[in-house]
């Protein structure tokens, strides 16, 4: 083969090689387009409304096209899912870590976690409308969402304990108790806010968490 070829050779493997790339950049893209679109429409109806039709009616796409690109409506749920809970720890867990380690780091995704809950008060909570619709259904679905919060739960609980080895939380409070208690908070403002349309339900998550900590206090 003379060197003529060989450039020529390299040049069209070159050439196939980044028509792949853009090919692949371009359907991660779309799909993470269409993620988007699926929580904002989940928000709304739920992740149990939540179909490969809809969707496809709300970004203007057809059902094969959005079918391409997750195989099922289940794992259309559980990519919503995993998406809703980056952003979940993006917005709430994340920006706590840059607080100081033990009272202030549990302060911070308390604040963190009300003002997130506030702006969902009119769209609605994925962890708990999810709860409510896959609570008593075992598969997949039900799975990825008990995951996520499992893991939210357990890093608030060791926000708990980390403030007991800073000494500003008391040694005999227990770590798991406490998350449940401000876990409450969040599930009543819920609740109240949007169920209800209670005002003040703010103000009374948040008195309930100062009550919390200053009974728990070292």
């Amino acid at each position: 083969m003379t060197v003529r070829h060989i450039t020529s050779a390299t040049s069209a493997t070159r050439s196939s090689d980044d028509a792949s790339v853009r090919t692949l950049h371009k359907g991660r893209q779309t799909k993470a387009t269409i993620v988007d679109a699926a929580l904002g429409l989940a928000s709304q109806i739920g992740l149990e409304g939540l179909s490969i039709g809809a969707l496809a009616e709300v970004t203007g796409m057809s059902k094969s096209g959005v079918f391409a690109h997750f195989g099922s409506r289940e794992e259309l749920q559980i990519s919503v899912i995993r998406e809703y809970h980056d952003r979940f720890e993006s917005e709430v867990f994340y920006p706590a870590l840059s607080r100081t380690r033990g009272l202030p780091r549990l302060e911070s995704l308390f604040d963190n976690w009300m003002q997130r809950t506030s702006t969902e008060i009119d769209s609605g909570c994925i962890y708990i409308s999810g709860a409510v619709a896959f609570d008593d259904r075992p598969g997949p679905v039900r799975d990825a969402l008990a995951s996520s919060v499992n893991t939210w739960q357990n890093a608030l609980q060791r926000s708990v304990a980390q403030a007991q080895e800073e000494m500003q939380l008391s040694s005999q409070a227990d770590p798991l108790q406490v998350a449940f208690e401000i876990h409450g908070l969040i599930l009543a403002l819920h609740y109240e806010a949007r169920f209800l349309r209670n005002p003040g339900a703010a103000e009374r998550a948040r008195k309930g968490f100062n009550d919390i900590v200053a009974r728990n206090k070292a």
